[in-house]
């Protein structure tokens, strides 16, 4: 953590902003003010409050979000009220956006271990970014509260019982049963942003253990039970596969397709990207991932324990296949994915968890509202109870089977959404393998060229490429 004045300096760019929205907005008409409020509000609020009440890591993700949505909605003053304000609004909305940045990473803990991020204006800019992220996340998640809350202590409670009794507390290793292998799938093709794909869908088959508590109400989840993967097939015959896991809310082919056609176009793999429970044609909510990391701790451990079960179904099917090798790769909760399918599978030549989630628990009471976290706390959920259910889906209490020398891991020096400790913790875990750290945040990692390089060497040392 740098230095904190008492006063943080970066607080007049989001004040000042907001108050010339807001000074501005009466003369833009009925239609201009309402859109005016909009940047003006946000900025002038979490401006205020990053400078009498620093801390609260939403302050720094609102006045992100405002900034950027202040940008944007300043264009229209270019028609309306000439270009000189035009300028001063946008300009101001994009300062604001980068002071929020540069707050956010003047108020995160230093990690042992880990490269101090630098306090740039491109570093400012990609954390503005994780922000922005964040903020929307907080306005558009549903929060567990009254019956519900009551139910999900309730299950975990009574998970962990049943838990302790198996012996799975002790060895989470024994919680994931072996799967049946994967005989057939039903294929069909489809081409987003240039590129074809197929697309397997399967029976997934996956079943919580009888005792287990939700059991009833995970299986009654319609669209998740069946499994979905997407390929892409390498130009050459014969050539290794890479399992490559999504990110939080992604499994639509956009999104996936989008976020690893780098890997497949420079490395001639074949990949396959497993659809994560709950995820793009699996969702059972609103949105894609919905209720995979809502604070529903059992929702988290049947939705990890079946996207293990799927991902070692398609295993079986690419080795039935005769593929010559399989890496395992993935993004955020890919990551996260891909440490723990290196733990429970011995024969993947690599394993990359690329700016990897690790603790499902730590995170959740990170980014929680406090009012929610103190609610939960105070009707007697304790993180502990939550720490200890995760345990068999968590990759901090398995050993990895990959060999050590073909194990990496990249991460961001300032990321919001997945900050270093959860890194550093399973780099600890595992060894301490290759690791790169990159200077800026969540969504950026590609702006580094060391990330790539990272990759391509450990697909070589792996003997993939």
């Amino acid at each position: 953590m740098y230095d904190q004045p008492r006063w943080a300096r970066e607080a007049a760019v989001p004040i000042l902003a907001g108050l010339i929205w807001l000074w501005c907005a009466a003369s833009f008409g009925v239609v201009g003010f309402t859109f005016s409020l909009i940047p003006g509000v946000l900025l002038l609020g979490s401006g205020a409050s990053l400078l009498f009440w620093p801390g609260d890591d939403r302050i720094t993700q609102f006045a992100a979000l405002g900034g950027l949505l202040g940008v944007p909605l300043a264009l229209p003053v270019f028609l309306v009220s000439g270009f000189g304000l035009g300028v001063v609004l946008v300009g101001f909305s994009a300062a604001a956006f980068v002071a929020a940045g540069v707050a956010a990473i003047r108020q995160e803990p230093h990690v042992p271990h880990v490269p101090a991020p630098t306090l740039d204006l491109r570093t400012a800019a990609q954390v503005g970014v994780d922000e922005a992220l964040l903020a929307t996340m907080v306005l558009t998640r549903r929060s567990p509260w009254g019956r519900e809350r009551d139910r999900i202590l309730r299950e975990a409670e009574q998970a962990r019982a049943v838990f302790a009794g198996h012996g799975w507390l002790d060895k989470p290793a024994d919680y994931h049963r072996t799967p049946p292998e994967l005989a057939r799938v039903a294929v069909t093709h489809g081409r987003t942003i240039g590129i074809d794909y197929e697309e397997w869908s399967f029976e997934s088959g996956y079943e919580p253990a009888e005792d287990e508590p939700a059991r009833e109400r995970w299986l009654s989840y319609g669209p998740n039970r069946t499994a979905y993967a997407r390929v892409l097939r390498a130009r050459a015959a014969d050539r290794p596969w890479l399992v490559c896991f999504h990110g939080y809310q992604m499994g639509w082919p956009l999104t996936d397709v989008a976020a690893f056609q780098r890997v497949w176009r420079r490395h001639d793999l074949n990949v396959v990207l497993p659809v994560l429970p709950l995820h793009g044609p699996r969702k059972v909510g609103r949105r894609s991932g919905d209720g995979f990391l809502d604070g529903d701790i059992l929702n988290s451990v049947h939705a990890e324990a079946q996207a293990m079960w799927d991902a070692r179904r398609i295993l079986s099917y690419l080795r039935a296949q005769g593929a010559p090798g399989i890496g395992v790769f993935g993004l955020s909760l890919g990551g996260y994915n891909t440490a723990l399918l290196a733990s429970l599978d011995a024969g993947l030549a690599c394993a990359i968890p690329g700016i990897p989630a690790t603790d499902f628990s730590r995170l959740i009471w990170r980014h929680g509202a406090p009012l929610e976290l103190r609610s939960v706390e105070h009707h007697g959920f304790r993180r502990a109870i939550a720490d200890e259910v995760l345990r068999v889906v968590s990759p901090l209490e398995l050993e990895p089977r990959v060999p050590q020398e073909h194990r990496a891991i990249f991460a961001g020096t300032a990321d919001r959404l997945v900050p270093p400790d959860q890194v550093h913790d399973l780099w600890e875990h595992w060894g301490r393998p290759r690791i790169h750290w990159y200077q800026g945040g969540h969504m950026t990692f590609l702006m580094d060229p060391r990330v790539e390089r990272l990759i391509g060497e450990t697909l070589r040392g792996a003997g993939l490429v």
